[in-house]
């Protein structure tokens, strides 16, 4: 994973989105407890009804991405994500374990970065005016 401040995060996710890539913010501004953050996952990566709002079932979201559109890659940039990380590091440490195990997963599957990560340190607004784009 990689950690951007908030001004590259629009380049970055404009030239993924000319590339043909998916792009989604998981915007973490506010989310002070799991249950937030799994609403907040399943809100913004649009994750199938079957989504179990636990560790498990976002794993395994992140592994069968076949619900998401095909696409020449996939972008994940996660925003505002130090509030959390600060009132819930131990859920902040299974999240960050659960995102590099499904890019390392793609990245041996495909051979290339199927799913990448980044994390923004500013807010999803700083980035870019634009909304997810699945």
């Amino acid at each position: 994973m990689t950690t951007l401040d908030p001004q590259p995060l629009a380049p970055a996710l404009a030239a993924a989105e000319e590339a043909g890539w998916t792009t989604v913010r998981l915007d973490l501004d506010g989310v002070r407890s799991k249950a937030e953050l799994m609403r907040r996952c399943g809100d913004a990566l649009l994750l199938p009804e079957w989504f179990g709002g636990n560790w498990d079932a976002l794993a395994d979201c992140l592994i069968d991405l076949s619900w998401l559109p095909d696409a020449a890659g996939r972008l994940v940039a996660v925003t505002s994500w130090r509030g959390f990380a600060a009132v819930r590091p131990t859920d902040w440490e299974v999240l960050r374990e659960i995102l590099e195990q499904a890019v390392d997963f793609w990245r041996e599957r495909s051979g290339g970065p199927a799913l990448t990560v980044l994390l923004a340190d500013g807010p999803a607004g700083a980035a870019s005016g634009r909304g997810p784009r699945l």
